[in-house]
């Protein structure tokens, strides 16, 4: 079984929702970087022993969060080393709007994740683009790169989308199946 890592800033408790769900279905540590944009140290020695690493970060301005930034800037330290090389990398996102330009967000973790050497893993899924589609339904959103979820600016992280929480769920399961191919 792969270690995988999930770690995530949420502003408003939405990207935790998927952070959650993410780690259910990959059987993942959860990470948090905090209000002020830090990692306790120990999450940093759970990053360096993880076989994957899954990244996720609210869109804000159509890029991450400034918390998530600085956790960016600060694993240069790892960088330096190829500490993270050949890790398994993958990233989520929620934003208000259905686009909300979450695919600037994707391409950020993205990069991020190819600087340290890192192999990425998309979603992986189908979409519905019917019209019988449904909300609900899994990847309804139509992302590829990465897992993106969307909530209404108005309302509590308890009312977000069903299809987005199983989205992620799914995504963490993808992410750790990939993973332990990999370690062999």
């Amino acid at each position: 079984m792969a270690k995988v890592a999930v770690v995530f800033h949420s502003g408003y408790g939405h990207t935790q929702r998927l952070a959650q769900s993410v780690a259910e279905g990959a059987g993942a540590e959860l990470l948090t970087i905090d209000a002020e944009g830090n990692l306790p140290e120990a999450a940093w020695e759970t990053l360096a022993a993880a076989d994957a690493i899954i990244m996720g970060s609210p869109t804000y301005m159509g890029s991450v969060s400034w918390q998530f930034k600085k956790f960016a800037d600060a694993s240069s330290k790892p960088w330096y080393t190829q500490a993270w090389k050949d890790k398994v990398f993958a990233g989520f996102t929620n934003s208000s709007n259905v686009n909300g330009d979450k695919g600037s967000t994707l391409s950020y973790l993205h990069t991020l994740a190819m600087q340290h050497g890192g192999l990425w893993v998309g979603l992986g899924m189908a979409y519905h683009n019917t019209k019988d589609s449904k909300r609900s339904d899994v990847n309804y959103l139509a992302a590829n790169a990465g897992l993106m979820g969307q909530t209404a600016s108005d309302a509590p992280a308890d009312k977000m989308e069903a299809g987005d929480l199983e989205t992620a769920r799914l995504f963490g399961q993808r992410v750790a199946v990939v993973a332990a191919k990999l370690r062999g």
